[in-house]
This record gives C-alpha cells, sequence and structure tokens, in this order.
C-alpha cells in the first residue's frame, strides 16, 4: 500500500479543519464580551493545526507498511504524532500570545496543548480506520481478480480437455464413415470443420451471443449424431428474443457432452435431451438413463459454468433431479446488463 492506493480529498482536509477551528473558537464566540479578533485567532490557530496534522498523518502512514496497520495501532507513530503535535502546538500557542499579549500564557498554553492532543488523537484513529478500510478493499479486489483469472484458467483448461477428446473420436468415426462409403462423409467433414472454427474464433471471448452458441451446438450435435445415428434425441425450442442475450461458449456443449457422459446412449433408448426457454432462463434437461458404471468426474464442468454465471450475472446456475429427469437451468445474460 502506498500514496497512490490512499488518499483523501484537499477540499475534504481544508473544509474539516476550517469547522474544527471553528468548533473550538464556539466558547470564545459564547463569551459575555465577545472579541472577534481573538475568536479569530483562536480560530486560525487550530485550523493551521489540525491541517498539519491531516497531512503529516496522511503523508507518514504508507511509510509503517500495511504490518502496523493490519496488527492494530502503531504506538511508536503515535507517539511520534504526539510529540511533534505538541511542539507544533507550542509554536503555535507563541504566535498567539505575540498577537494577544495581554492574555494569561500558562492556562492558554494548557488549553491549547490539550486541545492538539485531543485533535492528534482523533485524527489519528480516523485516519487509521480509513486507511484500513481501503487496505481491505484492496485486498478484496485483487482475490477478486486471483479468482477471475483462476477461473478463466480452468475453464480455458477444460475446454482443451474437451475438445481433443472430441476430435480424437470424431476423426475415428469419420474413419469408419470413410471406410464404408457413407455419403455423408463430406457433411461431416463440413461440419467438423465449422465446429473447430467456432472454437478457435470463441475460444479466447468471455461471451457470445446465444445465437453464435446454438450454431455451435448444432454443428458439435450432428458430429455426435453420426457417430450415435438416433441415439440421441435432441430438441431445441428458444424464444427468438433470446437469440441475442449472451452466454459463455461451449456451455450448452459441455452440457449435452455432459449428459452423454452420464447416461447410456442406444438406438433402443435413445437420450432425450431438451432445450427450451423458461422465463429468464434456458434450461438444458435431460430424461436420465445413468450408465450403470458411472464414468469418474471432477464436477469440475459444471463447478466451472457455475462460477463464471456468478461472475458475470451473481447469480448461480440451478441444478434439479429427480427420479427421470435432470435439469439445469441458466439464467439468461442480456447485452445491457453485461454492458
Amino acid at each position: 500500500m502506498n500514496n497512490k492506493t490512499f488518499k483523501i480529498s484537499n477540499k475534504i482536509i481544508w473544509i474539516s479543519s476550517f469547522f474544527l477551528g471553528v468548533l473550538m473558537s464556539v466558547p470564545k464566540i459564547a463569551e459575555h464580551h465577545f472579541n472577534p479578533y481573538e475568536a479569530l485567532v483562536d480560530s486560525t490557530v487550530t485550523f493551521l493545526f489540525a491541517l498539519f496534522m491531516w497531512y503529516y498523518n496522511i503523508k507518514t502512514l504508507p511509510a509503517y507498511s500495511s504490518k502496523d496497520v493490519a496488527n492494530g495501532f502503531s504506538v511508536i507513530r503515535l507517539v511520534k504524532g504526539l510529540f511533534l503535535g505538541i511542539t507544533v502546538m507550542f509554536i503555535l500557542a507563541c504566535i498567539q500570545q505575540f498577537l494577544l499579549s495581554h492574555l494569561n500564557f500558562g492556562p492558554v498554553m494548557l488549553m491549547f496543548e490539550v486541545r492538539g492532543i485531543l485533535v492528534n488523537v482523533m485524527f489519528y484513529m480516523f485516519i487509521h480506520l480509513l486507511y484500513q478500510s481501503s487496505r481491505n478493499q484492496q485486498v478484496g479486489i485483487e482475490l477478486e481478480r486471483t479468482k477471475s483469472d483462476n477461473l478463466a484458467a480452468q475453464y480455458e483448461l477444460l475446454k482443451q480437455q474437451v475438445n481433443p477428446h472430441f476430435l480424437f473420436n470424431s476423426l475415428n468415426t469419420l474413419k469408419y464413415m470413410v471406410e464404408s462409403d457413407d455419403a455423408h462423409s463430406v457433411d461431416f467433414i463440413l461440419k467438423l470443420s465449422d465446429f473447430y472454427r467456432f472454437t478457435l474464433e470463441s475460444r479466447k471471448l468471455d461471451l457470445i451471443k446465444l445465437s453464435e452458441e446454438l450454431e455451435i451446438l448444432n454443428a458439435y450435435v450432428f458430429l455426435l449424431k453420426a457417430r450415435f445415428e438416433d441415439g440421441i434425441d435432441l430438441s431445441i425450442n428458444i424464444n427468438q428474443d433470446h437469440y441475442r442475450s449472451l452466454i459463455p461458449p461451449f456451455t450448452l456443449q459441455l452440457l449435452v457432452e455432459n449428459c452423454i457422459k452420464h447416461n447410456i446412449v442406444s438406438l433402443d433408448h435413445p437420450l432425450q435431451i431438451r432445450l427450451y426457454s423458461e422465463k429468464d432462463f434456458i434450461v438444458v434437461e435431460n430424461r436420465l438413463q445413468l450408465k450403470r458404471t458411472p464414468e469418474a468426474s471432477t464436477g469440475m464442468g459444471l463447478e466451472n459454468i457455475n462460477q463464471r454465471y456468478i461472475h458475470f450475472l451473481d447469480k448461480k446456475i440451478e441444478i434439479l433431479a429427480s427420479e427421470t429427469l435432470f435439469t439445469i437451468k441458466l439464467p439468461i445474460i442480456h447485452e445491457d446488463h453485461h454492458n
């Protein structure tokens, strides 16, 4: 923490010092024999002292690092400030005595010194609290930035894990189609090309339009159908008004892949997956026909998607499970909200 991260407006410093000077002169103003000149000198002395202590405490605060502030009050800095304040107030009291020589110096000096100590301690505590609050805020920002960077790194790793595995399966499928002279081989190659073009274009983006995400999903599902044929039954019923909304890239692909990973896909019992709009959610729902031997899963995919929605929208995804259905609700990210 340094001067650049902790600042107090000069306007606040000067105005507060002025009002403190006026406040400390109220007893003078309330006297029966009110002397405007004495009140002016008295308030000016307090104003100058307050101004000095403001800048002294702010200037010296960064020099004592965050260690003293984090662990409590810095006794050394407080004692130094008090001694300096007493010295400065003594000098100002001498100037006041020179201007108002008819006043008894002893009581005046005692009054000013007590006033100076009170002002000094008050400023020290106030600035300490401000500095502590500023430091905590900076730490919070750094933690949030680190969390965001870590989340992005996990998401990138997740995409890198998915695509090579999918490419390997797709090439095996293509090999089989070419060897069997499948008429859809050319279409398969074009869709595979489209899918990886989408992948390269979207990899560095945090959010893309839902319409673009659906293009990626359609290419992905076409490739899956070449492998599983009618073993996958995907229906899409998205409100057209939601096509301009935003979504983290590959979210739908990852969710569909998650369905396939944990459920049986067969021609006898096609895996039914529904994708539809429901109020302010995009819903991905599949009928449960779980594999007898579940594949190992870290749960990183769903958790990462959830964390990204928290990051962009401050909302969690909803995960619902019944005996027959597994449902994930993705909150809609509107363009104006993201901007």
